[in-house]
């Protein structure tokens, strides 16, 4: 467990996912002004408290940039049954979560995706307008790439129409409308049309997402587009010295996309929507 920062605070929120449900969400707060804010969307099957999304989110927060990290619907202590789930899902779950950052901090001028994550912010970021830059790390560049870590049971679903996968040591229910979902999203039409500044990181010997993905995804992504490799870094960033860069590396990129002026001046966040509460880790 990581210790908490003097430097940073966290607060709980939660706010209405795609299905409707409550998603429990937390706030990186930095202790003085907060320049921006950035919203990160974790890994497939994760959780908002898996250790890349806590350490980039500590990172940034110490760096001025305030981030809201939340469990998808039906994963972590948010409500709803994951099996309920698809990408589409995740994707409105996602602007659903910045309009909660609009309404109650400041809408998020910056979007940081891992893995599937990133696919997510990829393809969400055309509706969350403030976005000015997007961020993603160890991402695929198809949402059907998720698929190919079903293994056998991918023909199951498609045969029964559902089928229980085992991912990362757990066991999760698997829909052929998530299947079916998957297979119609077309990202990279997606990231030609992203009109927002975008960084891609990823670990040259990422064995779950191959570094592939990343070629494909600068490629089809307009300029200004930025790629940094995250050598020696396994796929999910376990490595507390790589997740360190990529916050250092994230706050410097972005620095050239965020205002200048404090968003929330210091000694303001009781002014907040959010009923604060003591820091937790």
């Amino acid at each position: 467990m990581m210790p908490p920062r003097p430097d940073i605070s966290v607060i709980r929120a939660s706010f209405k996912g795609s299905q409707g449900f409550e998603l429990s969400a937390r706030v990186d707060l930095p202790a003085g002004p907060v320049r921006a804010f950035a919203l990160f969307a974790h890994c497939f099957t994760c959780t908002k408290d898996v250790v890349a999304a806590k350490r980039i989110a500590s990172g940034l927060a110490a760096a001025g940039i305030g981030v809201l990290r939340f469990d998808f619907t039906g994963l972590g202590s948010s409500e709803g049954e994951f099996a309920n789930t698809n990408f589409s899902s995740n994707v409105e779950d996602l602007v659903n979560a910045a309009t909660h950052l609009r309404e109650h901090f400041a809408a998020p001028a910056i979007l940081v995706g891992h893995s599937l994550g990133g696919a997510a912010v990829l393809a969400g970021a055309h509706d969350i307008p403030e976005a000015r830059a997007v961020v993603t790390i160890g991402a695929p560049a198809d949402v059907g790439h998720v698929l190919n870590h079903f293994g056998s049971s991918l023909e199951e679903i498609r045969k029964k129409g559902e089928a229980q996968v085992t991912l990362a040591g757990r066991r999760f229910s698997i829909r052929h409308s998530f299947v079916a979902d998957a297979e119609e999203h077309r990202l990279l039409d997606r990231i030609g049309s992203l009109h927002k500044a975008l960084l891609v990181m990823h670990a040259p010997r990422d064995t779950v997402v191959g570094i592939e993905n990343a070629s494909k995804i600068f490629l089809a992504a307009k300029h200004p587009k930025s790629f940094v490799s995250l050598d020696g870094a396994d796929h999910l960033l376990s490595d507390a010295a790589a997740a360190g860069y990529a916050a250092r590396v994230i706050e410097a990129w972005a620095s050239k996309y965020i205002p200048q002026m404090p968003v929330v001046p210091e000694n303001e966040p009781a002014s907040l929507a959010v009923p604060a509460s003591p820091p937790t880790q």
